[in-house]
């Protein structure tokens, strides 16, 4: 029986504490949000070494207007984007919750402007590695944790293996397991066939030939309830993005190796599985579903939150795939909820 918003917890999920709240308890926060500006362009950035890798990483400040009345203990945001996204997929939730907390976003290897090192294996648990590294070394841990798809995998992972790294978890349409067979949902559902013996080479060159305004209307068509909601300007910004990714000879193979190890994730058993994952997580997690996820059916939101002991589940309707970027005030007063209710003691 397929799984749906209100599916009963399967025999593969653990019995949950009779105090849990109400699974769909989510607070939103009513303390003002700063007024979006949709003319601003992405944080600025600067390059940071983690292990031998060297990272591409944007950054916001805590903005001191108003700090004083923030209920937010002070601690930093670090925000993980997905499957052939970057840094600026945060742009405007990063500067939303800039009140509240200074931000990180890493470009993971061999996305943004992050060359990965020869021999990396673009696995999840390799992603991870690097996060926590990064969190080691260049944030006063624990974080407030935000991942979205590939990037809420990640961060699960972290979350996990690393408890004292993370205070709270947020998860955007996390890349958990779904073997749907529909290859429509990938930005390229050629890609993970580029490196392919025979075939590959053809497929590369047929990838070659797009240009980046059509790989980047084809990525707002996969990700997003209704592309044409997207700004002009920001629609501009991912065009410019997927243009330079072009330039990188190693940009094709991190996204196909990527693509190929969350497949192979999905697919894995006992404690490899994100499913065993979850139910080690310590932190206060709030789950974030669009209800038109073509990426990740929404089905899988209710069992990845009962999994994760202490997570809420919010949906949003008419609402795609990256809801920090389709729904980024909605999605900023949930998590800025979240933060104040750990704070006072009531998530």
């Amino acid at each position: 029986m397929p799984e749906t918003l209100n599916s009963s917890p399967d025999s593969s999920t653990p019995a949950l504490p009779t105090s849990r709240p109400p699974l769909t308890h989510v607070p939103l926060s009513s303390t003002p949000l700063p007024e979006l500006d949709l003319t601003a362009g992405p944080w600025p950035g600067e390059r940071r070494r983690v292990g031998d890798l060297t990272l591409h990483v944007r950054h916001t400040e805590r903005l001191t207007d108003g700090a004083d009345e923030t209920r937010i203990r002070s601690a930093s945001a670090v925000y993980v984007h997905g499957l052939g996204g970057s840094a600026t997929n945060w742009t405007d939730l990063g500067r939303l919750l800039a009140p509240h907390a200074a931000g990180h976003a890493p470009d993971l290897p061999g996305f943004g402007l992050s060359e990965p090192r020869d021999g990396f294996s673009f696995s999840l648990s390799s992603h991870a590695e690097v996060l926590a590294g990064y969190l080691d070394e260049h944030t006063e841990a624990p974080v407030h944790l935000l991942g979205n798809s590939m990037g809420g995998a990640v961060a699960m992972l972290v979350a996990a293996r690393r408890p004292e790294l993370v205070r709270t978890l947020t998860l955007i349409s996390p890349a958990v397991p779904d073997r749907r067979p529909d290859p429509r949902r990938l930005a390229e559902p050629r890609l993970p066939l580029a490196y392919l013996p025979v075939i590959g080479k053809r497929v590369r060159r047929t990838l070659a030939a797009m240009t980046p305004r059509e790989r980047a209307e084809q990525v707002l068509r996969l990700c997003f309830a209704d592309p044409a909601s997207v700004p002009d300007r920001r629609f501009d910004e991912f065009v410019e993005e997927h243009g330079a990714r072009a330039a990188h000879v190693w940009a094709q193979r991190a996204m196909a190796l990527s693509t190929l190890e969350i497949f192979r994730t999905w697919f894995a058993r006992g404690d490899e599985s994100l499913w065993s994952v979850a139910p080690r997580i310590s932190a206060p997690t709030l789950v974030v579903w669009g209800t038109h996820d073509r990426v990740i059916s929404v089905r899988r939101a209710p069992r990845t939150a009962r999994l994760i002991p202490c997570a809420r589940l919010f949906v949003l309707p008419r609402t795609g795939h990256v809801a920090q970027m389709e729904r980024p005030t909605t999605v900023a007063k949930a998590v800025l909820g979240m933060w104040e209710s750990v704070e006072e003691g009531r998530w």
